[in-house]
């Protein structure tokens, strides 16, 4: 339970944080702690309870597939929001669709970040 609650906490705090922003671009920094923090915890996940439970978890009942069609909605969709923005940015799009395709929020959380840092410097030159 307390894992939930620190998710929803944080959460409430990114979607805050996002709400309140007036910047453009958002932080390079911000997405690429989120993303090495997320991708620290599945990692301990993997090793403690192995990478086929989350095959097991999704298909068990009908709520584990619902949670699979809503990862899969909510990537769908980030990925919609950021592809133009990533092509306009130079990024080469392929791989980091393999990358979300293969892990979800972690690879979203990274290719955000370097979306942010590429606009980021964009943005600085004269």
């Amino acid at each position: 339970m307390i894992l939930f609650l620190a998710g929803v906490a944080a959460a409430a705090a990114a979607i805050l944080s996002i709400a309140l922003a007036r910047n453009a671009t958002g932080s390079a920094t911000l997405a690429a702690a989120l993303f090495a923090g997320f991708a620290g915890f599945t990692a301990v996940t993997i090793w403690s309870e192995g990478v086929l439970l989350v095959v097991e978890n999704h298909t068990v009942n009908l709520w584990g597939i619902q949670v699979w069609y809503d990862l899969l909605f909510s990537v769908g969709i980030a990925l919609f929001f950021i592809l133009p923005r990533a092509r306009a940015a130079g990024m080469q799009v392929a791989p980091w669709i393999v990358f979300v395709a293969l892990t979800a929020s972690i690879g979203l959380l990274a290719m955000v970040a370097r979306l942010f840092w590429l606009e980021r410097q964009t943005a600085a030159k004269p």
